[in-house]
């Protein structure tokens, strides 16, 4: 979900700035001698590298509300260095279908798991408390403090608004979309899981007491803030001297998802770009953006069109990317006199919406670049960041080989918001302390394994985009944990055999069972086939549920789906899910793998032919030997005894 930077509310006042600025100067101190031989060293320190989610696509902006004019439509750790540990963690999902990414948080002890949206367009961490009264359904349940031995309640005091009763401090958080949050602020350990090298460490968060609007309605717990501010995860976490100021995001791309977040400095690689971030411009991550170049050729833009209200602005918490007007119909004009002769505009998926689409470029991602034009942002000092075209679009869910800008217009705002679409496969880090944000095309879905084999696997070049179902792997690469995003489509004239998934429903296993047949249909009505083509594989239960693998066979007495077919059913798969009655609960799509028809094993492939086979040779075998038996019995009657035998069954029993 992209939502714009947060409006805080009045209710926790800024510290003296004598105060902040010796903060500043702590956190410039904290990382000075290098270490090369640490791929996730910075500054002789280890970095907190952490697993990253994507979610709903009822995303919203998180900038203030005032004059706000977004685009609503985004579905969108150290004392001495030698001391300081890091914390690492997965991101999940992928962009486009979810609208943000999410990583894991453990709360309390003994620990509580939640599911929070990665932001750095906001400060506060916060999940839904027990006792909230207007919280939505989402994907774990809420907060118990009264279940944490180590739960504490951060008391009423002048430095922050508080309840009612005057006894513990609050908080509030307003956005564009006028969603909300508020709730209470409570201290906790909180923890990162088991990839994680950092201690749980005592944080302060929000437990929710109310929410509204998108944050109701999205799958995801809460949020994760990595802005600038006293409630920001980062900030505590380097007040307390166990990371250094720096953090990084990795997303993954096109139909992939996953990647990586460090929360602490990495060497950073050699070829990495570089711009200027300016802490003092805005509360917001800027950079200094001056031109934009399409297929080498400079936008005619003043650069001063980059540096209006906000700035240019990078945020993890959005979808997509959105230009002034002016850049904006500049860019629009000169990607499309590049393609004009190559593809056909088409209508956009969504009829409310004017996207800018075209069809006729292929399904291969890899392939983009032939017909797109290459994009170059150019920063102040001179160094620029390529984009790719997976880097401006995303897939027209409705039309195969087709795709849409991913650059939109700020209708009447001058600020310029650069989402998540546009460091997909891209490291990006935050390096507070140095005021700058880096950029490294990388493949982000395998960034974490890198990191965990140290610096030489790290800093390897970046691969091209790469296309989920080329190559000779058998299967899909499978999502983290929580799959997402358009599927990159099947390349040449790939003939599907078996198309299976996993679904997590909040039903236990024995109340499922009777509705077997039931959800059967529901998955066929869902997916566009017919329900004899699914099947279900298997059935176990599961923490807060029950986990079902189901499969999608060819239909009739076909041998194989198409590749037309296999595309249809496995992009509403991801995009869509499976919609299922209320009466079952919830419902999530864990996992998803195809297997291609010329890759079976022999006996996959012939497996119908053996079982007729072998079924024919025992039921031969069967009665050759009954004739054989009953036509000895006639001919050659019965074998030879002595007269004075006897028969068993002419004997007497004893008296």
């Amino acid at each position: 979900m992209a939502r714009s930077p947060e409006r805080p509310s009045s209710q926790c006042h800024s510290p003296p700035l004598f105060l902040l600025l010796l903060l500043l100067l702590l956190a410039r101190d904290a990382g000075v001698s290098g270490n090369p031989g640490s791929a996730l060293a910075h500054g002789g320190t280890k970095a907190m590298i952490l697993p990253l989610i994507l979610r709903a696509a009822n995303s919203t902006l998180r900038f203030p509300a005032e004059g706000d004019h977004w685009r609503r439509r985004l579905r969108h750790l150290q004392g001495s260095d030698d001391q300081k540990q890091s914390a690492r963690t997965r991101l999940y999902d992928d962009l486009l279908s979810n609208g943000y990414y999410t990583t894991r948080l453990l709360i309390g002890t003994p620990p509580q798991e939640f599911a929070l949206i990665v932001d750095s367009g906001s400060t506060v961490t916060y999940v839904p408390c027990s006792t909230c009264e207007q919280c939505g359904k989402h994907q774990d349940p809420r907060f118990q403090p009264d279940k944490s031995s180590t739960y504490q309640p951060v008391k009423c005091n002048a430095d922050c608004a508080c309840d009612d009763e005057k006894n513990q401090c609050t908080y509030e958080r307003q956005y564009a979309e006028r969603s909300s949050s508020s709730g209470v602020l409570g201290e906790d350990l909180i923890s990162f899981g088991k990839e994680s090298a950092l201690v749980p460490q005592r944080a302060v968060f929000g437990c929710e007491n109310s929410e509204t609007g998108d944050l109701y309605t999205q799958r995801a717990d809460g949020i994760m803030g990595l802005g600038r501010g006293r409630l920001s995860v980062m900030d505590q976490l380097v007040e307390k001297g166990v990371i250094s100021d720096s953090f990084s995001l990795c997303y993954g791309g096109m139909g992939v998802g996953g990647g990586a977040m460090v929360l602490g400095g990495i060497s950073p690689p050699p070829d990495m770009v570089f711009s200027y971030s300016d802490p003092n411009r805005s509360p917001y991550y800027n950079l200094d953006l001056k031109e934009i170049h399409i297929a080498g050729k400079k936008l005619p833009l003043d650069a001063r069109i980059f540096n209006g209200k906000y700035g240019t602005v990078l945020d993890s918490g959005t979808t997509y990317a959105y230009l002034p007007t002016t850049a904006f119909d500049s860019f629009r004009d000169a990607v499309m006199k590049h393609v004009d002769s190559l593809l056909k505009q088409i209508p956009g998926p969504d009829p409310s919406y004017k996207d800018i689409c075209f069809s006729g470029a292929g399904s291969n991602v890899s392939h983009l670049s032939e017909t797109f034009p290459e994009v170059d942002m150019v920063f102040g000092n001179g160094q620029k960041l390529s984009l790719s075209p997976e880097n401006y679009l995303f897939r027209h869910s409705k039309v195969l080989g087709a795709y849409c800008l991913g650059i939109f217009k700020n209708e009447n705002d001058p600020t310029t918001l650069l989402g998540g679409i546009i460091v997909r496969n891209t490291l990006v880090m935050y390096d507070r302390a140095n005021q700058k944000v880096g950029f490294w095309k990388t493949n982000c879905s395998q960034l974490l394994e890198k990191l965990h084999f140290g610096d030489s696997s790290l800093l390897t070049p970046a691969p091209a985009p790469s296309d989920p179902f080329s190559g000779n792997s058998t299967t899909a690469p499978q999502p983290v944990l929580s799959p997402s995003g358009s599927p990159d489509m099947l390349p040449g004239e790939w003939n599907v055999s078996l198309i299976t998934f996993d679904i997590h429903v909040s039903m236990n296993k024995s109340d499922l069972v009777p509705h077997i047949s039931e959800l059967a249909e529901y998955i066929a009505r869902d997916l566009e086939v017919n329900a004899s083509q699914v099947s279900l594989i298997s059935l176990k239960s599961e923490s807060q549920g029950s986990l079902i693998r189901w499969s999608i066979s060819p239909s009739g007495s076909a041998d194989f789906i198409s590749r037309d077919a296999a595309v249809g059913i496995i992009s509403r798969l991801i995009e869509h899910g499976v919609h299922l009655p209320e009466k079952f609960g919830t419902s999530k799509l864990v996992d998803w793998k195809v297997e291609r028809l010329s890759e079976r094993t022999w006996w996959r492939g012939h497996q119908s032919v053996i079982v007729v086979g072998v079924s024919v040779f025992v039921v031969f075998s069967f009665s050759a030997f009954f004739v054989w038996h009953f036509w000895r019995h006639r001919l050659g009657g019965t074998a030879y005894r002595p007269v004075d035998s006897a028969h068993p069954e002419q004997e007497l029993q004893p008296l």
